[in-house]
């Protein structure tokens, strides 16, 4: 069972690879935008970048997907920006990775093995796929906001970075040889 999770700033391609390889692997697909509340959209939509306190509860309830899939034994792609290590934090243990301060409670789930796809390539072909978009809520304006709080992810987190530039079969068929 294996769990992935397409990771990068807005632009990065991580819907496009992540429905792709699903649908090549048969996997189950999530989009991490659909789940936004609609004040994040609207947020976002009006230009204002999203804070932690916007992103938390949104993340706790991606986590609740991939706890759900990998307990039902489903294989599962989720593309969502997981920028920070804390966002990818949450998603790997949800709710309790912010509350470090609680003792953890007998017969807490554990932690999910995940694997993070980090799509990454130059600011400007970014920034060119997303003046291409249209009737998305996330403003191209917003990208310098992404790049500004990135970390991308480092070791002992489980992952991979993946040159966007590279094109999408090379993509897929490198994912799937890390993820296999």
């Amino acid at each position: 069972m294996v769990l992935l999770v397409v990771m990068g700033v807005s632009g990065s391609g991580k819907t496009t690879v992540g429905s792709r390889l699903a649908a090549k692997l048969g996997w189950k697909f999530y989009d991490a935008d659909d789940y936004h509340s609609p004040e994040n959209k609207k947020k976002m939509a009006e230009g204002m970048p999203l804070n932690d306190e916007d992103r938390i509860p949104w993340l706790c309830a991606l986590h609740d997907i991939l706890r759900r899939e990998d307990l039902s034994g489903q294989d599962a792609i989720l593309a969502c920006s997981a920028l920070k290590k804390m966002y990818r934090h949450v998603l790997v243990s949800g709710a309790s990775a912010i509350e470090s301060n609680q003792p953890e409670q007998p017969g807490e789930n554990a932690a999910l093995k995940i694997l993070f796809v980090h799509l990454d390539g130059p600011t400007d072909i970014i920034a060119g796929r997303l003046e291409k978009r249209r009737e998305h809520f996330m403003p191209p304006g917003l990208l310098k906001s992404q790049f500004d709080i990135l970390e991308p992810p480092s070791s002992p987190e489980h992952f991979i970075t993946v040159n966007l530039e590279k094109s999408l079969p090379e993509i897929l068929l490198e994912i799937e040889h890390f993820s296999g």
